[in-house]
């Protein structure tokens, strides 16, 4: 696995990097920032094999219940980044190209870290390190649906990014803030999907399907319960957190009113993580993929609709993250529900 995500990542930073210039045209940004995303962008790529290394290796020590070492690589990561930016972009003066710059390196580090730690597990139950024919194919066929599921996932948040820098240059600079107040809440909430996806899986393992279960029951109350509480948190101070990122009264006024519609959303967004931690942990990917799709063909058209009819500023910022947050997460709750509900996941001894 961890050979095949090195390959794709090596792969994809190519094509992205002499992409990239049609990629920045295509979301619409506006004449002045285009210098600056291309610029990140093309610094930033070399990452991306480390990345997609992180997230196999990450996927393979969840499944031997070890999630402490994930925890400390990522941690650890996000101190080593800051450091980085704080040198390249502020001391040697490197501007954008210094930030994207200290991602990649980041990344690439942390992908190191962890393959050595998961290198030096295989070793020792003997297993060959040496990628083969039969291995990459096999790897490719498991990770598949799953893969897919990230792609569509990612493309909606793409398809986000593209109707905020079509409405203005308020809403796409607003985006940027309550964008990553929700990855940081994501974060917060992946953590109850980790456990569930770990514990469901032990679960269906050993064929214990009232375990599995029972698991489903108390991780959806505890990751709906968090959204709860990180929504209060985030609505309760999006005036506060909005001057800590820009001193635009405008982008501070959309800010603050748009958290309050993400804060709404994060109980939701608490039940769907769980719930595809689960159905991860079942190795249902075929059906998050399915779901996946169907979720995106919902969400794209209320975008659209965002894009073409909403004005820049609060209104905008606002809209697009209704769609984003209300109709998005809604389909995927809806999608992830229906099949938990039912039996169809639950293979064991798998």
């Amino acid at each position: 696995g961890l050979w095949l995500a090195g390959l794709l990542g090596t792969l994809l930073a190519v094509a992205l990097w002499f992409t990239a210039p049609a990629l920045v045209s295509a979301l619409g940004a506006p004449a002045d920032v285009v210098p600056f995303a291309l610029t990140y962008l093309r610094w930033s790529v070399p990452g991306l094999p480390g990345m997609l290394v992180v997230l196999a290796a990450t996927g393979a020590l969840r499944g031997m219940l070890d999630t402490r070492t994930p925890l400390v690589v990522a941690a650890t990561g996000a101190v080593v980044n800051a450091i980085l930016c704080v040198v390249l972009v502020l001391v040697l003066h490197l501007g954008v190209a210094g930030s994207g710059l200290a991602t990649a390196v980041t990344q690439v580090a942390m992908g190191g870290v962890l393959a050595a730690v998961v290198g030096r597990g295989a070793r020792d139950a003997g297993v060959p390190l040496a990628p083969t024919r039969r291995g990459l194919l096999g790897g490719l066929h498991a990770g598949g649906p799953l893969l897919a599921r990230t792609l569509s996932l990612r493309a909606a948040i793409l398809l986000a990014a593209w109707v905020a820098a079509g409405l203005g240059t308020v809403t796409l600079a607003g985006h940027q803030v309550v964008i990553a107040v929700w990855g940081l809440c994501a974060f917060a909430l992946d953590a109850l999907a980790i456990a569930a996806q770990a514990l469901v899986g032990h679960a269906l393992g050993a064929g214990d399907r009232d375990l599995a279960r029972a698991t489903l029951r108390r991780t959806l109350e505890w990751g709906t319960g968090a959204g709860v509480v990180l929504g209060v948190v985030v609505g309760a101070g999006g005036w506060w957190v909005a001057p800590l990122f820009t001193a635009d009264p405008d982008v501070r006024r959309a800010v603050a009113v748009t958290l309050v519609v993400v804060a709404l959303g994060l109980p939701v967004a608490g039940w769907v993580f769980v719930l595809d931690g689960v159905l991860i942990g079942a190795g249902d990917g075929r059906y998050l993929a399915a779901a996946g799709v169907a979720t995106l063909a919902v969400y794209a058209p209320a975008a659209l609709v965002v894009r073409g009819a909403a004005p820049d500023g609060v209104g905008g910022l606002a809209w697009s993250w209704v769609a984003f947050a209300g109709v998005f997460m809604l389909a995927r709750a809806a999608t992830t529900g229906w099949r938990a509900h039912g039996t169809a996941w639950m293979r064991t001894g798998v």
